[in-house]
Order: C-alpha cells, then sequence, then structure tokens
C-alpha cells in the first residue's frame, strides 16, 4: 500500500530554485506530492512567478512591518490551503512562533554546508563557503534540517558531503554547491514519500 502523497507549503524569498525542482519532480510523476502554496515576503519574487504559471496558489505576506500578524496569516494560510510540509526555499526570514508550533519539525530548509559546524546566525550563502575555505577542511556539505527558533539549529534529516578540490575556491564551491542543492531536496523528499526516511517527532 503507497503512502498518501505529501501536502507541501513552499516559502521563497527570491528564486525558489528547490521549489522549482519539486515541483517540476512532481509533474513528472517522480514525487509523491502536492504543492499547495507558495508564500513570499518579497511581491517581486521569481518563485512567485514560476508558482504561478504552474498552478500553484500563490500569496504575498509582508513581515517587517507587524512580523505577529505575519506570523499569524502565514500560519492560517498554511493550514487553510491544507499543508502538512513546509518548504523553505531560500526563505530570508525568522519564522515566528505560531508557524513554528503549528508545524514542529515540519518545516524543512536546505544549508549549503554542513551542520552544526558551519551554521548559525549570519551563515549563509557565500558566507558559509568562504567560512570552510577558511577552515581548511576536507569537505563541505548539503544538510537538509527542521527549522526551529534558532538559526540552522533543528534536528538533521539529511545530509551530504562535498569533498573540496585542490585550489578549491568559495566562488567554486558556492558553484559546485548549488548545482547539487534541488536534486538532493528532490531526492530527500522521496524518500520521506517513500517511508525510507522519517521527520523528526
Amino acid at each position: 500500500m503507497s503512502s498518501p502523497p505529501l501536502k507541501l507549503g513552499f516559502l521563497a524569498s527570491r528564486n525558489g530554485s528547490s521549489m522549482r525542482a519539486l515541483i517540476e519532480a512532481i509533474e513528472a510523476g517522480d514525487l509523491a506530492a502536492e504543492a499547495l502554496l507558495v508564500v513570499s515576503n518579497n511581491k517581486t519574487a521569481g518563485a512567485l512567478e514560476f508558482a504561478a504559471a504552474h498552478g500553484v496558489p500563490t500569496l504575498v505576506i509582508p513581515t517587517q512591518a507587524d512580523p505577529e500578524a505575519a506570523d499569524a496569516r502565514l500560519c492560517a494560510a498554511m493550514e487553510t490551503a491544507g499543508v502538512e510540509l513546509i518548504v523553505a526555499s531560500g526563505y530570508l526570514r525568522r519564522l515566528g512562533p505560531k508557524t513554528l508550533g503549528r508545524y514542529r519539525n515540519r518545516v524543512i530548509n536546505i544549508h549549503p554546508g554542513a551542520l552544526p559546524a558551519f551554521g548559525g546566525e549570519g551563515m549563509y550563502g557565500r558566507r558559509v563557503h568562504e567560512a570552510v575555505i577558511a577552515a581548511g577542511v576536507a569537505e563541505s556539505g548539503v544538510t537538509i534540517h527542521a527549522v526551529d527558533e534558532i538559526y540552522d539549529h533543528g534536528p538533521v534529516i539529511a545530509q551530504r558531503s562535498v569533498p573540496l578540490a585542490a585550489g578549491e575556491t568559495a566562488d567554486s564551491l558556492e558553484a559546485k554547491i548549488i548545482a547539487l542543492e534541488p536534486a538532493f531536496f528532490v531526492e530527500t523528499l522521496q524518500r520521506i514519500a517513500g517511508g525510507d526516511l522519517a521527520l523528526p517527532d
């Protein structure tokens, strides 16, 4: 007996590369899931245009003026859409207590480095790769983790190591990891949908 499809909501502030890969995997029949809602804090986010073109409902919820009201609105929107698992795809805002409480361990994010070694406040994008190069380690990683109140702190769900080549730079490492992230997110969601990978309790 197959598992019911994952009921996904997405958060994206810009292009939402992983969101795009997941929606395309759903459309291709490669991922047993439904894309129910895409929310952005940025009305010009490319993710919104992509979602609309693929028939996925979208919503813009600005967060700066009233974070508490935005949190309540986000939580209500996800619940109303029937979302059970939220994928953060380059969402550049900290989530509030209402959403995190309702979706405890059901908001997942991808981080472009190994956690916990290269995470925390201010550790995003290029900064992660610069820190990895400066540390002189032999490998970096890509980490999918549950989101909680602290940046890059929630339980790790899946992790893949990325060996550093001789003469690796922050630029080359960033390009390598950006290329890897969408497929790794699709693979991880496939494992969750198939029952091969459990989300944290």
